[in-house]
């Protein structure tokens, strides 16, 4: 993670070609998993009502690290469409929530007051864990988890705030599955694209894709897409794994759900140039589609 300024809005257009729905086999993709030094599991699939695109190990346990944020994001929205949070409410730091890989808040006292907002947008842009510690001591684990459950995250869970370093028996406390993440950012978008209530109003679905398209990680997924693509997306990064999930081109004519997770992995920059090799081949695929 940096510390940089957060991008809110969506990024610049695409100069890709135009992607359609695929009615083309799925790529093979044996060739760059065994490049992976680990265990991979991918998803793809497009907004239609069709199986996955690409679906491997989909139902699979794998630690979450960052990506389990994106539940965080939606059960704030949700909260803000309930009424009982409002982006500019004030929120106060516990000593105890005060972690590293908290570029935003790093050096911030406790008892110190943020914006939910803020909040958020340092949950997401620089995945901040500290600030996302916050919204779980304020939001209640047991709400998120709630909110997984309602988007259909059946074999997903949030068992514990984030920390400074996380021991090999506590990896498996917070687990998704990439076909439980790509539910829930199949939601997302859905709300966004078809103007009605999913996982949270269409509005607060669209603000989520939009605070999404600010995270400033393009090591992975973003890596591997056309230059310009824009991607609402989310990163994790923990001892042995690396992962990424995200809506590819959101606002575009053809969107579509990417998730890659990985465990066990002994070299994060084959992994990461794994996801991003893995990306690549995913999109051109689909561009082809007739």
């Amino acid at each position: 993670m940096r510390r940089a300024t957060f991008i809110g809005a969506a990024l610049a257009a695409s100069c890709a070609l135009p992607l359609r729905a695929s009615a083309q086999p799925a790529p093979r993709l044996d060739d760059l998993l065994n490049d992976i030094p680990g265990t991979t599991g991918v998803i793809a699939r497009t907004m239609g009502e069709g199986p996955p695109f690409v679906a491997i190990r989909e139902n699979e346990h794998f630690a979450s690290a960052s990506v389990i944020k994106v539940a965080i994001l939606a059960t704030v929205y949700r909260a803000y469409d309930a009424g009982t949070a409002a982006p500019h409410d004030l929120v106060r730091t516990r000593a105890a929530d005060l972690v590293g890989g908290s570029d935003v808040l790093a050096g911030s006292p406790p008892g110190q007051a943020w914006t939910i907002d803020a909040l958020v947008k340092a949950m997401i842009g620089v995945s901040d864990n500290a600030a996302s510690n916050t919204l779980i001591t304020t939001f209640g684990m047991a709400s998120i988890n709630a909110t997984m459950r309602l988007a259909g995250m059946t074999r997903s869970r949030l068992a514990r705030h984030f920390a400074d370093v996380v021991p090999a028996w506590r990896r498996s406390e917070n687990v998704i599955t990439p076909a439980d993440t790509a539910t829930l950012l199949y939601e997302i978008e859905r709300g966004t694209r078809e103007g009605i209530p999913t996982i949270a109003s269409p509005q607060s679905c669209r603000a989520m894709i939009e605070v999404l398209l600010g995270n400033e990680d393009g090591s992975k997924i973003v890596r591997g897409l056309p230059r310009g693509t824009p991607c609402a997306h989310k990163t994790g990064e923990i001892d042995g794994t690396r992962n990424d999930g995200g809506v590819i081109d959101p606002f575009g004519d053809a969107p579509y759900v990417l998730v890659v997770l990985t465990r066990d992995l002994r070299d994060y920059a084959a992994g990461d140039a794994g996801i991003a090799a893995i990306a690549h081949r995913i999109d051109a695929a689909l561009r082809q589609g007739s």
